[in-house]
């Protein structure tokens, strides 16, 4: 008996595990040791006094305990009957076993009828935070649970600032749900909803219900209110459909379907508003996105993301969980891949949907990569770098083109724990054969061969010394590195720009050896290339600071009209990393055009951090020609506790070239043990397009969400990073290893 009602009683525990977050309530209950419970399915009894009647009775008094394999019952009074297959407790109750523990007046228990009663209860769950009463407390092997006027919360005792009535709740044997009759919801001890029926899982795995709404205001919606459902189809299968009420703009329905499998996963999303009430012309509004990956056999990759919007104002009046308001481009992309030791090869069909009035990007449909690499003996590497692609453009001013490239190369590597030393040649073979526009004259030719080689000499070393900083043992490394690289010429206007644009200047980007992304343009180099990384290590081979210089010095100017050269060498480029101590952090990189004396590109960040909870960070971006214009912002970001229940975040981002505030957002939260509320205003430039695809630039946007959260119903957690809201969210500024 005890048996039965202990294995009803866990998986009520179950359903109110799944839903507990770390930061609940744990109240203090009555110590249980499991050593002393029975190691059989006998009954052990003890008590002050016994008395036996007509040996088919007894009465036992005083401190009874009843002990079983699974729980324990203490009571003042006892009385077992029919050979203990009827046992009465009264006075005092107490049941408790490794999850739960009941105190009641009196109970009851029948073998025969398999049957449990007790009466005036109030329980507590261990362990985890749960709790309330019921006056009639019922447990039938063949019917399952049954509570009478019954209630529950996961506040602690006096500090009730939540709780929920119900007149009854059933749970049937072996049924995953509990269902709840005639219940009201209490907040601060007003009502606050009244459901007539709910049902709600039982057992720790997912089940399909109502998750917790998300309310909030803002300028470009109004008040809205999303209300969440969640289906959990099958093991592998589940959604969530969201209609989602906007005062300014109609009613919303968001869904996202999700699939899971041994090789594969992915998810569809789909959001549709029939019709947007705060347009002119009330059109319809749709975003859709398809995500998946998967592994077709051991080697076989296959990779789709696919995604559209109506308008290009989508994504800034309705948001997105997806993408950001500053995206110019959705992703429309499908691909399979092959690995193995020595060869890779891809095959991908590149798109991109367009947002605002941006230049038309080219579609690779497809775009085939294959490379292979191979030792040639002892000494010599061989490696094979070829693609095919057909690019296209929806412009019938722009040309189409069919490209295919191979690039063999042999090298000579030599590693030691000192450095490093190679000398590399290639060959770099490429093949064009472009559709060119009707209607206008071209500079292009139909087709074009182009054959350029190249050289490259690249060394390192590795110096080490140990020494004492601040009476503490670091490991001080010097890393110089330089790089000779000779590429011939060719000339190449006569070839498009397919999937080429100039690289940024980062320190990185020096030993690369080239001004260009993808193939349209290679430029030719006798350039020299000067570099250093200086490490400072800890004990725990950890990284505290790292500085690394470089510059490439070009030994004759460059023959290739696209080069964007302008002096004999390229901008100074520098980054740095220095973690000051336990919770000072310092970033930054910059370029500094050596002729001019100019800052290009600059970044500098810091930050103090104890914890996830605790930091400040400042940082600072300059840009002197980015389209045109000068970038010069700065920024803000903080998160700090008031007290043990309010937290703040903030973050301000100011533009001191038009000296105004770019970004505002700021938060407060109230989190006790067994709820929390969050309030988050932002006010931020709202990114718009007009009519002809252009960004308003002087047109801001303020909103205010509120969320709500009763812990241990509906809420897998109770704090999310708010941080990482708005159009810069919160990063990590630091790089170490």
């Amino acid at each position: 008996m005890i048996k039965l009602f202990s294995t009803i009683t866990l998986s009520i525990s179950a359903f109110f595990v799944s839903a507990q977050s770390t930061e609940l309530c744990i109240p203090q209950s009555t110590q249980f040791d499991p050593a002393l419970l029975t190691a059989d399915k006998t009954i052990r009894v003890s008590s002050d006094a016994a008395q036996m009647i007509q040996n088919s009775s007894a009465l036992f008094n005083g401190n009874v305990t009843i002990t079983s394999q699974n729980s324990m019952i203490s009571a003042n009074v006892a009385q077992m009957d029919d050979n203990g297959k009827q046992v009465t407790a009264s006075g005092d109750v107490l049941y408790r076993d490794q999850a739960l523990q009941i105190e009641s007046q009196g109970v009851e228990l029948n073998s025969d009828l398999q049957l449990l009663q007790m009466q005036d209860t109030e329980y507590q769950f261990k362990d985890i935070a749960g709790r309330g009463s019921a006056g009639l407390l019922s447990l039938s092997g063949e019917q399952g649970l049954r509570l009478e006027q019954v209630s529950f919360t996961t506040c602690p005792k006096g500090g009730e600032d939540w709780k929920m009535f119900a007149s009854e709740i059933v749970i049937g044997k072996d049924s995953p749900f509990g269902e709840a009759y005639n219940t009201n919801f209490y907040v601060g001890g007003v009502p606050v909803f009244w459901l007539p029926y709910f049902a709600f899982p039982v057992t720790a795995g997912r089940q399909s219900g109502l998750l917790f709404p998300n309310i909030g205001s803002s300028s470009r919606t109004g008040i809205e209110y999303e209300q969440p459902l969640y289906w959990n189809i099958a093991p592998n299968y589940d959604a969530t459909i969201s209609p989602r009420l906007m005062t300014n703009r109609g009613i919303q329905l968001k869904t996202e379907f999700r699939y899971l499998f041994s090789q594969s996963q992915g998810e569809v999303q789909l959001e549709y508003l029939p019709k947007d009430i705060d347009t002119d012309t009330q059109d319809e509004r749709y975003f859709y996105r398809y995500l998946h990956q998967g592994k077709i056999s051991d080697n076989w990759n296959l990779n789709i993301d696919f995604s559209g919007i109506s308008d290009d104002n989508y994504i800034v009046d309705l948001g997105s969980d997806y993408y950001n308001r500053a995206d110019t481009h959705l992703y429309r992309q499908a691909g399979v891949s092959y690995y193995s030791s020595n060869l890779d090869f891809s095959m991908n069909f590149r798109d991109f949907e367009v947002v605002g009035d941006h230049p038309d990007v080219y579609r690779a449909l497809p775009e085939m990569k294959l490379n292979y690499g191979a030792d040639l003996g002892q000494y010599v590497d061989f490696t094979l770098a070829s693609e095919a692609a057909y690019f296209e453009n929806s412009l019938d001013s722009k040309p189409n083109s069919f490209r295919v490239h191979i690039e063999p190369s042999l090298s000579l590597p030599y590693q030691r724990a000192w450095g490093e030393l190679l000398a590399e040649v290639s060959l770099l073979q490429t093949y064009y054969e472009q559709e060119l526009p009707r209607e206008t004259a071209s500079p292009l030719d139909a087709s074009v061969s182009r054959t350029i080689g190249q050289g490259r000499l690249y060394g390192s070393l590795i110096f080490e010394q140990e020494d004492l900083v601040l009476d503490s043992k670091y490991l001080f490394t010097i890393e110089p590195k330089v790089q000779y690289l000779y590429t011939s010429f060719e000339e190449q206007d006569n070839i498009g720009l397919y999937d080429t644009t100039p690289l940024l200047t980062t320190f990185n980007n020096l030993f690369r050896g080239q001004e260009f992304t993808g193939l349209d343009r290679i430029n030719d180099n006798n350039q020299i290339t000067l570099g250093a990384t200086a490490r400072l290590v800890d004990q725990q081979n950890r990284e505290k600071l790292t500085l690394s210089v470089g510059q490439i010095f070009h030994l004759q100017d460059s023959k290739l009209i696209s080069s964007v050269r302008e002096d004999n060498r390229s901008a100074l480029a520098a980054e740095f990393d220095w973690q000051v101590n336990q919770r000072w952090f310092l970033h930054s990189d910059i370029q500094v055009a050596t002729q001019t004396q100019k800052v290009e590109r600059s970044s500098v960040a810091t930050e103090y951090r104890i914890d996830d909870n605790k930091l400040i960070q400042m940082n600072h971006r300059y840009i002197r020609d980015l389209s045109g214009e000068e970038i010069n912002q700065f920024g803000v970001t903080a998160s700090w506790p008031i007290n043990q229940k309010w937290h703040w975040v903030g973050r301000v981002y100011r533009d001191a070239n038009l000296s105004r505030t770019t970004e505002s957002f700021t938060g407060i939260q109230y989190d006790s043990c067994c709820w929390a509320l969050r309030v988050t205003y932002q006010r931020s430039l709202s990114n718009r397009f007009d009519a002809i695809g252009l960004r308003t630039t002087d047109e801001f946007e303020s909103g205010i969400a509120l969320q709500f959260i009763i812990k241990g119903i509906g809420s897998r957690r109770s704090n999310s990073d708010i941080l990482e809201q708005g159009m810069f969210g919160y990063r990590q500024p630091y790089v170490l290893n």
